[in-house]
Formats: structure tokens, sequence, C-alpha cells
């Protein structure tokens, strides 16, 4: 496992435009209002990494999302992770690699990560439901001992209490001095994503609006820095 690093908390502005030029005028609007500015590269018509780091100064967060995963990456497993080393290469502060991922892929990334100033995150996500605890606690382990600065568990939600059992993550996360992101997908699970900050999570993901989401249930931007600041 990489050293613990305190992580702040973060509202992390997810792009789903198509294009590069739409992406970056998009962010370059909103970026005042975010932490953290989430490239996802699966969903650009053309992807690029350069574009973005020349063209914004607030940290950002490159993902390649996999179909498997959820995203919509149309090309070669070689060619996405590709890209992801090329945003640590250009010191992105962050890329996202999928737990799931070829160990080899997995590895590759975080290798990189570890000679850069990147901070790789090893996500997980299950668009269907939330499993059992002991499944949530095997997949948080797993991350624990992946190489992982920051693990990210994202499950849907059918009920308030799947929220419960992926917050209470943060209690692993916590003792194991582990920077984790956990929240909920879903109508159900839109509570746990303003929650997650002020239970020990370190980031949570907002949309330019309600119709540039990139996953259901996801809150804007203005919607999750609103509630930040009533509850502070």
């Amino acid at each position: 496992m990489a050293s613990f690093q305190p992580e702040p908390k973060k509202i992390c502005l997810s792009l789903a435009e198509s294009t590069v030029s739409g992406a970056l005028a998009l962010a370059q609007r909103l970026e005042a209002r975010a932490d953290v500015i989430e490239v996802r590269l699966d969903l650009l018509d053309e992807p690029a990494v350069k574009p973005f780091i020349d063209g914004l100064s607030t940290p950002l967060l490159f993902t390649n999302r996999a179909q498997w995963e959820g995203g919509n990456w149309q090309g070669s497993e070689a060619g996405r992770i590709d890209l992801l080393i090329e945003a640590v290469e250009h010191n992105a502060a962050y890329v996202d690699i999928e737990l799931m991922a070829p160990a080899a892929d997995r590895e590759r990334v975080l290798a990189a990560a570890a000679t850069a100033t990147t901070r790789a995150i090893v996500s997980w996500h299950n668009f269907t439901e939330t499993p059992d605890d002991q499944v949530l606690a095997d997949i948080f382990q797993q991350q624990l001992h992946s190489g992982a600065d920051i693990g990210k568990i994202v499950t849907l939600a059918h009920h308030y209490t799947d929220c419960l059992r992926v917050l209470a993550l943060q209690l692993l996360a916590a003792r194991e001095k582990f920077a984790l992101a956990a929240f909920c997908m879903g109508q159900a699970g839109k509570i746990s994503r303003a929650a997650t900050l002020e239970l020990g999570g370190v980031f949570t993901y907002g949309a330019a609006d309600h119709a540039r989401c990139t996953a259901p249930g996801q809150l804007s931007i203005d919607e999750l820095r609103t509630i930040q600041e009533l509850v502070r």
C-alpha cells in the first residue's frame, strides 16, 4: 500500500461532454466551483490529455472508463491505459484505474504514478445493487492492498440502508488510515453523495447540471457546493 497522506475533502466536477472544445469551455466556466475536475476521456469523441493540462489551472483527474465498468471506451485496452500514462507524464493531479482492470494494466498505471506527482485512484463500481457487507469489506481490502493512494467504492442504492452500509466503509478506512471515496448512485443514493464528505469520504462527484450527469443520481456541482456551505 502507498504511504498514507491525508487527503483534503474535494468536490469533483465530472465532465460529460463529447468534444474536447466543449468540455474545456464548460470546465473553464465552472472551475471556480470545483476542487478537482474529472476529464472523462472515454466520453470524448477524440480523447486528448494535453488540451486540459494546458487550458485549466484546477487540479485534474483523468478517467478512461472501460465499458465493462460502465464506461464508454471504444478502443483497445492498451490504448486506454496509454492515455492514463500520458496524463501521469503530464503530472495530472489524479488518474483513475479500475480495481478489476487486468492486473498488468493496473500495475502499469500505479507504477507510473508512484514515480510522479500523480495520485492513483483505484475504483470499483456496481451499477445494479449494493452487495452484502462481506463483499464490500472484501473490495475494501483489495483496494487497501492494491497500492492505491485513494480507493473508490460506488454502488447503486435501492434503499437508504444501502447508503449506510457503504458509508460505514469510512470506519474501516479511518482505522487503516486509508483515503477512501465511498457513496451510492441512484435516487436512493443521492443523500450519500452529499453526506460522504462530512463522514470521512475524500471525494464526491458533481455534474455541470442535471442534463450532464455521468452517473445515475448525480447532484450538480452547485447543489453539492451549496450543501457543503450550509453544513459548515
